[in-house]
């Protein structure tokens, strides 16, 4: 299953009366009650909203992240909450190039279920029918088990990645913002030592992804002869590096990882080294 689709092919498939579960992942780092709010005005028909502070992030500690990742026992719970069953398809999309809904699709993947996808250019994308009325989530008579998150890179590996030299990390910044200029969002700017460059944003045509070719041939000339195995994606805290994920993926690059305390996890320690 590729991690796109269409919406056209989700018209079809809604239309088939599959069991489609449509997440609304719209979100704003500056004002965390906006993408709730645009939910509650119009989204598309039938879709329920996922909150990434609240549903796709666990504790904060001051020291792991602004959007740690939920224990696997509160994933598993938070799934069975939504209506989340193994045989559920779940289509995410946002109005944000597909930054939130990546993160929702990659915690899904990297817990063991295969049948989640990304709505190509979101909301901006979809002609079928909007609704106006919240859905609440109808939990799932299959409670999901606790799942390990697979393809996760932990800060100690980050570390003694910068004398290895065995992974490249890729972070998903703006190029202002990895260079540690106009940092308004973490304490300190800069980013991991060794760390290259690649703007989630990059991936896009427009709020659609770019084609799967020209995808390839982008992280090719990124990457260079480096597997996606060899990859770990970095961003701020978590988020948009998943949307790199996600691209190299639906390139047909797959097994890269995640690392997703990210710059703000990274930078709350002094010890740690900081390139700007």
């Amino acid at each position: 299953m590729t991690p796109l689709i269409t919406a056209n092919q989700l018209e079809e498939i809604i239309n088939s009366g599959e069991n489609v579960l449509l997440c609304d992942c719209r979100f704003d780092l500056t004002n965390p009650e906006a993408g709730r709010k645009a939910y509650e005005e119009s989204h598309m028909l039938g879709a329920i909203y996922v909150d990434l502070d609240q549903d796709l992030s666990g504790p904060k500690t001051g020291s792991n992240g602004r959007h740690p990742l939920p224990s696997p026992e509160a994933w598993a719970q938070t799934k069975t909450r939504l209506g989340i069953s193994a045989n559920t398809l779940v289509v995410a999309y946002d109005k944000q190039g597909s930054v939130y809904a990546s993160r929702l699709w990659w915690m899904l993947k990297a817990t063991g279920h295969a049948h989640v996808r990304v709505l190509d250019g979101g909301l901006d994308a979809w002609n079928g029918p909007m609704g106006s009325v919240p859905r609440q989530p109808t939990p799932s008579s299959h409670p999901q088990s606790p799942m390990p998150y697979f393809g996760l890179a932990l800060v100690d590996e980050l570390i003694s990645n910068i004398a290895s030299k065995k992974n490249i990390v890729l972070d998903a910044r703006s190029n202002d913002r990895f260079h540690g200029e106009n940092e308004t969002i973490d304490p300190i700017g800069g980013h991991i030592p060794g760390a290259i460059n690649h703007f989630f944003k990059n991936n896009l045509s427009a709020t659609s992804f770019k084609a799967p070719k020209q995808l390839y041939q982008q992280y090719l000339e990124l990457l260079g002869t480096t597997k996606a195995s060899e990859v770990i994606h970095s961003c701020g805290s978590g988020v948009s590096a998943c949307h790199n994920l996600l691209a190299m993926e639906a390139a047909g690059l797959k097994g890269s990882r995640l690392y997703v305390g990210s710059w703000s996890e990274w930078c709350s320690d002094p010890d740690r080294p900081i390139e700007l």
